[in-house]
């Protein structure tokens, strides 16, 4: 049996991971966060792909060519997870299993980051358990996908 493939999605200023808030998000770089998921995945024999963007519409065509090629997405869609519907209705017309994830602790944060309107679409949720909500992430989607 192949490895699974999880292609993790990166939404608006999480490439300024490291210099953005570091007391919020922690000093690793965008580039070191995926070096971190990739090894671990690896250790996992999971495939993962990457993608990162500050633009809706890149995220969007990105799911969309997720479809019948990914095994599962993992989504930190930044401040896009309070209101695009937009990004809900791409990941629930692809119907791959997903996995919403934050780095800080959105639910202690302020009122507006409590919604996430892309969570409906999502079989895991992760928030506040830093980079290491990456790999749960991945774990758990896992283990549901396997259990289908």
């Amino acid at each position: 049996m192949s490895n699974l493939k999880i292609l993790v999605i990166n939404g608006p200023n999480l490439n300024m991971l490291g210099i953005r808030e570091p007391g919020i998000y922690g000093n690793m770089t965008y580039p070191m966060l995926c070096d971190f998921i990739k090894e671990k995945a690896d250790s996992m024999n999971i495939d993962t792909f990457f993608f990162q963007s500050n633009h809706e519409g890149a995220i969007i065509d990105e799911i969309h060519a997720a479809y019948r090629k990914m095994d599962g997405i993992v989504i930190n869609p930044g401040a896009f997870t309070h209101y695009s519907y937009a990004i809900l209705d791409a990941l629930k017309s692809v119907a791959i299993p997903t996995a919403e994830i934050h780095i800080s602790d959105v639910d202690s944060r302020e009122e507006f980051r409590k919604i996430s309107v892309v969570r409906p679409a999502c079989c895991v949720c992760i928030t506040g358990r830093g980079y290491q909500g990456y790999i749960d992430a991945i774990s758990e989607l896992v283990s549901k996908i396997k259990a289908e």
